[in-house]
């Protein structure tokens, strides 16, 4: 099942580019980051810098272990869905449900050994900007020179490696079963679970004072974990909207009803949305605050809170950018993938305006209901961070870094979707049935 593996890889490239792109980044972000680490221990390096350093190997390692196992999950899942009439004929001619899963896991370990391969030289160039970043904010002495070694290079491979073959085996696993539930015991428990854990980390921001230097940790950590709870349930979070909405014209019908049946499907989308409006919004928005409590009160920034404010950019940075070619990957490989369905619905009568209508309506309420999620995790968390620090329940600079975040998150989503769907649909509707039939 390997060499069938990679032969499938060597003759259909261009179905594992998503995946490609996906391992490629966040190789490069986990080893750039982790090369902190590897330049922390060169002799010669003084303890402040090291310090820094290796916070910063540690919170943004952790961030992009993170971030790395959702973009490949995503990209994964929407290939091996679009090849699940594929892995059906190998079922039928004699191949077990243990081959199947072994040549789709070898073939998410090939792109992600060729990923991180074309990685290393990318990771070894912005680890060279990162430091030089820190040595200009004057947070590392300019005497420190970056060194990539086995830290960065050997954790790199291995989360990217760990991640792709743990969210291909999860992938294939629900697609080869032959009953599709809206998520198990083991999602529901780990939703239920980040939600406590969120809300707890919430609250505990309540037990410290407003210059307690660890006051914004707590609360956007749990931030992040109320929106990870969030992303999990997703797809019932949207099957709740679908059943409460009565759509009017045909093309609104035509959406409800694709959605419903596709909520699956739109977990990747969904989860994204929702970690990208939560992580955005509730740092950026408690670091505006936070620097404008100091600017009032005219102090200067102590270099720890530099440190802080230089990985909360970043970290949002790297979230937006991860997001950005999720978002993308997903949705124009699942709006080219319906090429058929749209020829069908044009031969049944739909007008290619409504079936683009149709696409603009599902992606809109996609994205309202990430948007929503996500931003009502962030609150959860600005809210009791903003109470300590000041006097304001919801603080004033929340209202440009939302509009901020959720301009991205409709240019993304329905951007992507609508301009992928009319370069279908320019396609004539024979011709786009016929590789179907």
């Amino acid at each position: 099942m390997f060499v069938l593996a990679l032969r499938s890889v060597r003759r259909r490239p261009g179905r594992f580019l998503a995946t490609l792109l996906s391992a490629f980044l966040g190789a490069a972000i986990v080893m750039t980051f982790l090369s902190m680490r590897d330049t922390a221990g060169q002799p010669g390096v003084d303890p402040a810098s090291s310090e820094i350093l290796n916070i910063s190997a540690d919170v943004v390692g952790g961030y992009s272990t993170l971030l790395v196992f959702f973009a490949v999950a995503s990209t994964l899942t929407v290939n091996v869905r679009q090849r699940a009439a594929e892995l059906e004929v190998l079922r039928c001619s004699g191949a077990t449900p243990a081959q199947l899963k072994r040549m789709v896991v070898g073939e998410a370990v090939v792109v992600a050994l060729a990923g991180a391969a074309l990685a290393v030289p990318a990771a070894m160039a912005g680890g060279r900007l990162l430091l030089g970043m820190f040595r200009d904010s004057g947070q590392v002495a300019p005497s420190v020179d970056h060194f990539f070694g086995l830290v960065a290079l050997v954790s790199g491979v291995g989360v990217t490696l760990l991640a792709s073959a743990g969210a291909a085996l999860l992938t294939v696993r629900r697609v080869t079963r032959k009953r599709h539930r809206h998520g198990g015991r083991a999602r529901t428990f780990l939703a239920y679970g980040a939600l406590a854990a969120g809300a707890s980390a919430v609250f505990s921001t309540f037990a410290l004072s407003a210059t307690d230097e660890m006051l914004m940790v707590p609360a956007v950590y749990g931030a992040i974990l109320l929106s990870v709870g969030l992303a999990l349930a997703a797809p019932r979070l949207l099957k709740g909207v679908l059943d409460r909405w009565a759509p009017e014209g045909a093309s609104g019908w035509l959406a409800v009803r694709n959605l419903r049946q596709r909520t699956g499907d739109l977990a990747g989308t969904l989860t994204s949305l929702v970690l990208f409006t939560a992580v955005s919004t509730a740092t950026l928005t408690m670091q505006a605050v936070e620097s404008d409590a100091v600017a009032a009160s005219g102090l200067v920034k102590p270099a720890d809170a530099k440190n802080l404010e230089t990985l909360n950019f970043t970290v949002v940075g790297i979230i937006a950018v991860f997001v950005c070619v999720m978002l993308v990957n997903s949705l124009y490989a699942a709006t080219t993938y319906r090429r058929g369905e749209f020829g069908r619905q044009r031969l049944a009568g739909a007008t290619p305006g409504q079936v683009l209508g149709m696409v603009g309506t599902e992606g809109l309420v996609v994205t309202v209901v990430g948007l929503t999620f996500g931003s009502a995790a962030a609150l959860a968390g600005i809210v009791p961070f903003t109470v300590v620090r000041g006097d304001a329940v919801v603080p004033e600079q929340m209202a440009g870094v939302w509009a901020a975040v959720v301009a991205t998150g409709v240019v993304v989503t329905l951007g992507t979707s609508l301009v992928t769907a009319r370069r279908v649909l320019r396609t004539p509707a024979v011709r786009a049935v016929a590789p179907a039939a």
